[in-house]
């Protein structure tokens, strides 16, 4: 599990292309710290697993799914790339749970200025939009944000400098995709909701009824 809270900006140190899957190798820092062979390690909100590491760099497969359903697949050596451990049992929740698990992808389809704020707006598919509320929270490229607006086809979030500084979200560019990972709470609640247990009288109408 992750919090969204990026620990540092690692570079990418080489990309090993298999049929079906990826070898990627990652310039890192922080993240080494008491590193292990098959910790994880979230790049750009993707969780992967340490196959290889050394005192400057770690190695992770990434497998024909996460492709598919994240960005990874067009990163290049010299991409500066996100980088989160995962959380240890006694650290502390600075962000909100994040899985490592990528819902989709968006497009950023406008960046603009407010004050000391910047905003990013992102277009997705309705797949995503379906569970992003207004303040609730989202991981965009791994980095826990809150939600400000919604639109019909896309959303915003209002990134402060120091956000911006710290992660590669100061080097995007309108029109640079990115990985989405919708608070995972809303996804559990819809499922259960969906298929009730056995011998409960809980359903979607048994709550509508009575206000909720």
């Amino acid at each position: 599990m992750f919090t969204g809270m990026i620990e540092e900006i690692g570079k990418i140190q080489g990309i090993r292309k298999g049929k079906d899957s990826v070898s990627v190798s990652v310039q890192a820092d922080a993240v080494l710290e008491d590193l292990r062979l098959g910790d994880s390690i979230a790049v750009n909100g993707v969780c992967l697993t340490v196959t290889f590491f050394s005192q400057s760099s770690f190695t992770a497969d990434v497998m024909h799914e996460t492709l598919n359903r994240s960005s990874l697949g067009s990163l290049r050596t010299g991409n500066r790339v996100n980088l989160e451990r995962a959380m240890p049992a006694n650290g502390r929740f600075g962000g909100h749970i994040v899985s490592g698990h990528i819902d989709g992808t968006g497009l950023i389809s406008a960046i603009a200025k407010d004050g000391n704020a910047i905003w990013y707006t992102i277009k997705t598919s309705p797949d995503v939009l379906r569970y992003i509320i207004e303040k609730g929270s989202i991981a965009v490229d791994g980095i826990s944000l809150t939600v400000a607006k919604i639109h019909k086809e896309s959303f915003s979030v209002s990134v402060i400098p120091h956000t911006a500084a710290q992660t590669i979200l100061s080097e995007k560019r309108t029109g640079d995709i990115v990985n989405l990972e919708n608070d995972c709470i809303g996804k559990y609640v819809e499922r259960l909701m969906n298929e009730p247990q056995a011998n409960s009288n809980i359903t979607a109408g048994f709550l509508a009824k009575h206000g909720f």
